[in-house]
């Protein structure tokens, strides 16, 4: 698990600028902040300034999350919130706030109502009933139309058409993004950070 090479303190501490996106890069293992569960429709979301989660909305729709869901620390997409990233595969519910190590798999491309929010997908680094899994292509044709469907239509009765899958990635783009994303949070939110 990521240690946090930090002092104790009398403040607590924010594991979104805390903690690096890489727990280990050569293993393509990411720390990532667990947000919500699959089977739910409540949306959670870490407050970026303080790190705890909020309910940001209820679903519109009976469509619930399928696969649990996050964000990666020291990050940030351009829709201006931390990287996202879907757990697959998951056993057993994880619980909300935690901490864990998940792998990258590949990544979805997706515009939201004309932003930019793609979602790294990744399996659970210390689940062995995963440990074959390598690649987002060996989850099945199924599970990329599932997933498509739920994206695109997860708004539908909010806002219809606004949401589009643009493609799935492998390993590599994956992890070009999530550099990607690591250099716009040391430029954008880096510097307004206060101790």
């Amino acid at each position: 698990m990521a240690n946090i090479d930090h002092a104790p303190s009398r403040t607590m501490l924010n594991l979104l600028h805390v903690l690096p996106a890489f727990a280990d890069e050569a293993e393509l293992r990411l720390n990532a902040i667990v947000e919500l569960n699959s089977n739910t429709i409540n949306k959670y979301e870490l407050i970026t300034e303080t790190g705890h989660l909020k309910l940001d909305r209820v679903g519109y729709s009976s469509l619930a999350y399928p696969f649990a869901y996050g964000c990666i620390p020291r990050t940030w997409d351009e829709d201006g919130d931390p990287l996202d990233i879907e757990i697959v595969a998951v056993t057993e519910a994880l619980v909300p706030g935690s901490l864990v190590e998940a792998r990258i798999i590949g990544i979805m491309t997706f515009d939201d109502g004309g932003e930019v929010d793609d979602k790294v997908i990744a399996v659970l680094a210390d689940d062995k009933r995963v440990d074959h899994i390598t690649s987002y292509e060996q989850l099945g044709a199924q599970w990329v139309k599932e997933t498509t469907y739920y994206w695109e239509h997860y708004k539908d009765l909010k806002k219809p058409g606004t949401c589009k899958v643009n493609a799935f990635l492998g390993v590599e783009e994956a992890v070009r993004i999530v550099k990607t994303c690591e250099a716009r949070y040391n430029s954008e939110i880096e510097a307004k950070l206060v101790n």
